[in-house]
């Protein structure tokens, strides 16, 4: 996880995803096109993450999709931006979780 500049505290899903904006490059589709960007709101943040169509080869099978990448979590209590793997939501949630308790006083 690699912890950014706390901003302003959200308090809605378009107050985080506008934090995100401000801060990273917008992510793009094959074609140049800015790609789709999601919030899922938690209880103590906002996982802001993009998503890409599926991609097929020439006789129209589904390809993998494209290894790496990462999503972002914007704390509901300070702003800050943190960079977690592009896991599924919940384990990418669970990790920004136990990051944060380990990073606790008292942990």
């Amino acid at each position: 996880m690699t912890p950014d500049t706390p901003a302003a505290p959200p308090t809605t899903p378009e107050e985080a995803l506008a934090i995100v904006r401000s801060r990273y490059a917008q992510p793009k589709l094959p074609d140049g096109t800015p790609a789709a960007l999601n919030v899922h709101e938690f209880d103590i943040g906002y996982l802001v993450y993009a998503t890409f169509p599926p991609t097929t080869d020439a006789e129209g099978r589904p390809q993998p999709s494209s290894p790496g990448g990462s999503k972002i979590v914007v704390a509901k209590d300070t702003g800050e931006t943190v960079t977690v793997p592009n896991f599924p939501a919940e384990a990418a949630i669970a990790l920004y979780r136990r990051q944060r308790q380990a990073q606790q006083p008292n942990a």
